[in-house]
């Protein structure tokens, strides 16, 4: 017998981002984001304007397929798919006073086929799309001006799509922007010689933003539901000694500080103490403070590996343990790039976040990014790849541990549902889709559509409402 059980109603679904997935990056209108200069995304600094080797520019051209995805999406049974809006499609340079109306109506079309469908849309705001123009000319997220653009294009966005999306994300894995700020904040200072000053100030013009147009999506949209999107990351001490346990606290404070503000309405005594510690001196008018005291629905996350820390330097210098730093776990085994994987951590880290919160949880990415093979089988094209079965069985059985434990779990959207353009290099070969896309590194391919083994295993997953976990794949 089950000891435990996903709750009636649960969100199953698929998660994507514009700009790794629809291309079309100069029609209808679009102007240029700054992904359109990432052609290498986060390993390599940007570009002058777009290159022909910047796979993002076609993606998997959804601009132009996205019935045809949708139609597979349904085809699996999702009930829910988040998928974001790329600004510089509604505004193209960013400062505009009138909306692109040729971007407000692809995304129409893009909710038709959902509602046709009968699958909710998720609709991530802002995902790594900072407009160009507003990056090159204000520094990103530095310039308080940026507030004011953003209330702008969420006004917009929720004035003509209020009355059909009720889930929305102010602004993807926003902690980010402390490890990745030109990608999370459009701040194209180089990362070696940007301040801690200017850093903190960008992280509270996207607060104070975020905060404000919740409260502006209350005022227009009052039964839609809004929440943040944070990298969730549990922080595990190296060994029991009380530093490596301090350390761990420290470095954990870096992700909870985002949560804590959007759920508490104020910044923690922990972050305060830093910026008193190290000259951190923010422009924080009255009304930020009032502004800041509009906390979200839900807290929204992305999970795909944990860290170690260590306060000691010379274990530190083994190397980092992943994209987001630390030192390597020692009991746990990494993918082909690195991100060493934890199922249990997952559990970990949902406990934590209910915990300290008491908000609804979304898990709104999770997923491997691996290395496919098309195989004809039976005269059927598809990819046999199991060990992404596997990964993400394991993965949800303790998201199910996590339901029984008494964490409130609005949804499970798996990331990259199609294959997609990697965010952080820019790769087709990093995959992680049910779908197979026939794209390659160097730009080749005809983009046809091919449903993996993991397509079906998912389709019963949901049909099943999680039931056929942990069977035999």
């Amino acid at each position: 017998m089950l000891t435990a059980r996903f709750p009636d109603g649960f969100m199953w679904g698929g998660a994507t981002a514009a700009n790794q997935i629809e291309g079309a990056y100069d029609c209808g209108g679009k102007g240029l984001s700054i992904q359109d200069v990432m052609p290498r995304g986060i390993v390599e600094p940007p570009v002058e304007s777009p290159t022909e080797d910047n796979l993002k520019l076609t993606a998997i051209d959804f601009y132009h397929r996205y019935a045809e995805d949708i139609a597979l999406f349904a085809e699996m049974g999702f009930k829910v798919f988040r998928f974001s809006i790329a600004w510089s499609r509604i505004y193209p340079r960013g400062d505009e006073e009138a909306p692109n109306e040729e971007g407000l109506a692809f995304y129409a079309r893009v909710l038709d086929e959902l509602e046709k469908h009968g699958i909710e849309p998720l609709v991530t705001i802002s995902h790594y799309e900072t407009p160009l123009h507003l990056a090159r000319t204000l520094d990103g997220w530095i310039s308080r001006e940026m507030i004011r653009h953003y209330e702008r294009y969420c006004e917009t966005l929720f004035r003509r799509f209020g009355d059909r999306v009720k889930y929305w994300l102010t602004f993807n894995e926003i902690n980010s922007v402390l490890h990745e700020p030109f990608l999370s904040g459009g701040i194209p200072v180089p990362k070696d010689q940007l301040s801690q000053q200017d850093l903190y100030q960008a992280v509270h013009h996207e607060l104070v933003a975020s905060a404000r147009v919740t409260r502006l999506a209350r005022e227009l949209m009052p039964d839609a539901q809004i929440g943040c999107m944070i990298i969730a990351l549990p922080v595990y001490p190296l060994t029991p000694d009380p530093g490596d346990v301090t350390a761990a606290m420290h470095t954990a404070h870096d992700s909870y500080a985002f949560g804590d503000i959007h759920c508490r309405g104020e910044y923690p005594g922990y972050l305060l103490r830093r910026f008193r510690e190290n000259g951190i001196q923010l422009e924080i008018t009255e009304q930020d403070r009032l502004d800041l005291t509009h906390t979200v629905d839900f807290v929204s996350l992305s999970y795909y590996m944990s860290v170690c820390e260590t306060a000691d330097p010379e274990k530190k210098t083994a190397g980092e343990g992943n994209i987001l730093g630390g030192v390597p776990n020692p009991t746990l085994q990494a993918s082909e790039w690195g991100w060493q994987v934890d199922p249990k951590g997952l559990r970990v880290i949902l406990n934590d976040y209910w915990d300290r919160w008491q908000k609804p949880l979304f898990i709104v990415e999770n997923g491997l990014g691996a290395r496919d093979e098309v195989v004809v089988i039976d005269g059927r094209r598809t990819v046999v790849d199991d060990y992404r079965i596997a990964y993400l069985d394991d993965h949800l059985l303790q998201v199910r541990e996590a339901v029984a434990d008494g964490v409130e779990l609005l949804g499970y959207t798996s990331w990259g549902c199609i294959d997609l353009v990697s965010a952080s290099t820019a790769q087709m070969s990093k995959r992680y889709g049910f779908i197979h896309v026939d794209r390659h590194d160097d730009g080749t391919g005809t983009l046809e559509r091919t449903r993996k083994k993991s397509f079906d295993w998912y389709r019963r997953v949901i049909e099943s409402n999680g039931e056929v976990l942990g069977a035999s794949l």
